[in-house]
This record gives C-alpha cells, sequence and structure tokens, in this order.
C-alpha cells in the first residue's frame, strides 16, 4: 500500500509494481471493525472543542455516534450537510492541528480519536452507494449566479446556491473542476480518482452548469457576468507560482512544485516520468514536501528540501515534514538560494546559511552547495490580478466582508484568493458556504 514506500537507492527505474504501490493511498480506509472501535473511545463531549476547531463546524460527536450506531449513511449526511467535499478533508486537511489536536484524549490517552479516518470512512461509505444525492434542492428563485473556478471555494459556495433553488454556471480556467484537489495535491492523497468523484457527487445536486476552459479576463470579464447574472462569485485561487528572484531560475530543469505534481496527477503512466537524479526542493510548505516525496516514490536517487528558516516556522505541518523524513528527503532548515548554476541546464545550486537577527532572516556569509539536476520551486503562489478591475485588494489578496462581498456590489469572493485563513481545502469549503449565504441575502435584498 502506499504508506510503505520503495525507493531506488541506486538510481535504476523502479518497478511499474512499486510505482503503483507508491501512489497508492497513503492512508488505507479503515474496516468496519476498526471503524467501531474508534467511533467507541470518542466521549461525545458536550460543547466540544474538535468542533470549534473546524473551519466548517461539523458536529463530530454526532457523525461519531452515528458510526458507532452502525449509521454510517446518517454519519455522511451529517459530515455532508456541513462540508460538501468531506471527503477530501478526511483524505488531505491536517486534521493532526486542526480537530484531532483539539481531542480531549490527546492529552489524556496521547492519542485522539481519527477524526478524519472517521469521517473518511462515512462519505466513502454514501459515495460508494450510488444512491440519489442525500440533499434536495429548494424551489427554483429564477436568480441565476456566475462562479469563477471550480476549485474548493467555488464548488462549496456552488453547492450551496443551488441548494437554495438558484441556478448556478461555473465558469472554470482548465479542462477539469477540482482545482488544487484535482491539480495540486500529491496523488497518494487522492487515489483512484477521488477529485473527480466528488466533483460528480457534488453536481448531482443539480441546478449547476460547467464551462470549462473560460478563464477570468481572457475569456469572460467580470462586467459582462455582472450585467448577465444577479450576483458572482469569485473562487480564482492565486494560480501564479511566485519567483526565486535569482540567477539561473530559466536553467532547464528548474520548475515550479505545483507544475511537477500536476504532471503527476494527470499522467496516464507514472513510469514514463523523469523525477530526477539529484533533486532539490526549495521551500516549506505541504506542497514543497508533496513535491519531494513524490520525487523519492518516482525513483529519485536523492531528494533534498532546502528551508530558509527552522523546522517550527515552515508551513507543512510536523506529520508532514515526518512523512518527508521517512520516505528519505533530507531536510536542510537556515539556508536560502543564492544563484541556480548551469550553462543551460541547472546542475548546482548556491545556498547561504541564514540566522534571525531579532526578528529578521539574515545571511551569515556562509556557503554551501549541493549538486541537483532537477530542482523544484515551491515559495508559494500569487494572485492573478486579471480581469479584477474595480476590486479592492490588499497585501496580495481580494478583500471581503463578513458575508464575502467584495468592494464590488454583488461581487463574492473565498478560497485562496482571500485572507481568511489558512490556505486549505476545508478554509475554502467554509468560504464558499459564507459566500452563498451572503449571496443569498444579497439577492433577498436586491430582487426581494
Amino acid at each position: 500500500m502506499g504508506e510503505i514506500p520503495v525507493f531506488s537507492q541506486s538510481g535504476d527505474a523502479l518497478s511499474k509494481a512499486h510505482i503503483a504501490a507508491n501512489f497508492d493511498d497513503l492512508h488505507p480506509p479503515l474496516n468496519a471493525q476498526q471503524a467501531s472501535v474508534q467511533a467507541s473511545r470518542c466521549l461525545f463531549c458536550y460543547e466540544a472543542p474538535c468542533v470549534t476547531a473546524c473551519p466548517t463546524s461539523i458536529d463530530i460527536p454526532k457523525f461519531i455516534r452515528q458510526i458507532a450506531t452502525e449509521n454510517k449513511t446518517g454519519a455522511a449526511r451529517t459530515i455532508l450537510s456541513a462540508n460538501i467535499m468531506g471527503g477530501t478533508c478526511a483524505r488531505a486537511c491536517p486534521t493532526e492541528i486542526l480537530c484531532e489536536q483539539k481531542c480531549v484524549l490527546e492529552t489524556g490517552e496521547h492519542e485522539a480519536v481519527p477524526i478524519g479516518h472517521l469521517q473518511r470512512h462515512a462519505v466513502d461509505h454514501l459515495l460508494a452507494q450510488n444512491a440519489p444525492h442525500p440533499f434536495a434542492r429548494a424551489a427554483a428563485t429564477g436568480k441565476k449566479i456566475a462562479v469563477i473556478g471550480a476549485g474548493p471555494a467555488g464548488l462549496s459556495c456552488a453547492h450551496a446556491l443551488a441548494l437554495l433553488g438558484h441556478e448556478v454556471t461555473i465558469f472554470e480556467a482548465r479542462p477539469k473542476p477540482g482545482g488544487l484537489n484535482e491539480y495540486g495535491l500529491a496523488a497518494y492523497k487522492m487515489a483512484h480518482d477521488f477529485a473527480a468523484r466528488e466533483v460528480d457527487f457534488i453536481l448531482g445536486i443539480g441546478g449547476i452548469d460547467m464551462m470549462y476552459n473560460k478563464a477570468l479576463g481572457r475569456d469572460v470579464k467580470l462586467a459582462d457576468l455582472r450585467e448577465h447574472y444577479d450576483a458572482v462569485f469569485l473562487g480564482t485561487g492565486l494560480g501564479r507560482p511566485r519567483a526565486l528572484g535569482i540567477a539561473g531560475e530559466d536553467l532547464d530543469g528548474v520548475d515550479d512544485a505545483l507544475g511537477f505534481i500536476e504532471e503527476i496527477r494527470q499522467a496516464d503512466d507514472l513510469t514514463q516520468l523523469d523525477p530526477g537524479q539529484n533533486v532539490v526542493v526549495i521551500g516549506g510548505g505541504n506542497t514543497a514536501i508533496d513535491a519531494a516525496v513524490q520525487a523519492k516514490r518516482l525513483g529519485a536517487r536523492s531528494v533534498t528540501l532546502v528551508y530558509r528558516r527552522g523546522p517550527g516556522q515552515m508551513g507543512a505541518t510536523g506529520w508532514e515534514q515526518e512523512l518527508a523524513a521517512t520516505n528519505g528527503v533530507v531536510i536542510e532548515h537556515w539556508a536560502k538560494p543564492v544563484r541556480l548554476i548551469g550553462e543551460t541546464v541547472v546542475h548546482s545550486i548556491d545556498f547561504e546559511r541564514t540566522r534571525l537577527d531579532g526578528s529578521k532572516l539574515v545571511g551569515t556569509g556562509e556557503h554551501f552547495t549541493l549538486y541537483a539536476d532537477r530542482v523544484f520551486k515551491a515559495v508559494g503562489q500569487e494572485l492573478i490580478a486579471d480581469g479584477l478591475s474595480g476590486i479592492k485588494c490588499m497585501s496580495g489578496k481580494i478583500v471581503v466582508d463578513g458575508t464575502g462581498q467584495t468592494s464590488l456590489p454583488g461581487v463574492f469572493a473565498g478560497g485562496d484568493c482571500v485572507a481568511s485563513g489558512e490556505d486549505l481545502t476545508v478554509q475554502a469549503v467554509a468560504d464558499g458556504k459564507t459566500a452563498a449565504a451572503g449571496i443569498d441575502a444579497y439577492l433577498g435584498e436586491t430582487h426581494g
């Protein structure tokens, strides 16, 4: 299974069977007995701290009690009524620093109830039934809303609006829906085309039309959408990888980590991908970890992740950092890239050691070199402002009020393109729900 990686120590290519095993489910699902045992450990706390730690406020004690009483379908409904992407969040969200960290058993028995695993157990059960959609739409309102982006925020907003009886059209820049769930998460986290299956389930509510290869600013204009729709939701994400801004960045072999992850996610045959032999990943977030671990699991001989600060400042969780270490990834802290070296193809990187001078990060003057035939940049993304004329932005994010509305009346936004919290799927889903409620109230006020 995917939790037992096979590495290439000599640089020889891994077999197709080994690569398939490396990219299977990172966490195999619980069986019925395991789920029953874990559900029975829950104390069903009143005013449970795990619920307040969840950005979508899933009633965790309720759904775990439903699992404990063998009502998995009811448990799934409880989860999905709060978080329509509960299946992805159970797989990819850092539950270890959200709901599970707040579990009261974490300090008592030193092992939290595995909320994410139980959530997946329930949601997967419901999706596997291929039954009618568990939620019914309200009576048609005649209102039309345009949603830009079929990522978690856009899909969450669209589903909530459709549930309220509105008609929704989603304009997606790519040929597939799902956003980062489809293109930007490690394949072993979203195995067996789960992202696509989850989108199919969401669209099953009805009232949602999809328009692919339609990018804001290029194919659709905000002014036209405002004219022809009663409201607009922007779930564009960020979209543009941030540059390192150093010499040699244009050398062959230097790529963006998200592009590498997308290549893996969309590949028909992983054995045809060449991750490189000596790989260096620059960055400290979950994307950097995903790129580094997958490079190793594809057969790279050595993978080094370099971060400019210490482990405590990394965006990647402690669990993700441990995953990298157990997959043979070497993590170098307190170092920043100075230049990428090579004539046409990268062959090494010059790094400078760093330290903190008060709160300021400074170079120490001590340099070292890492040899690399493949370099992946994972230093964040920037907002693509194309088509956002008239919308107030601050610090590279769209500014919204408490209802999700931007500076333009009737235009709402959510997800990574706004500063609502951590850039996580679960936060994007919460933003979509908030904006849907805001749009519904706006429509009542302006068209009632």
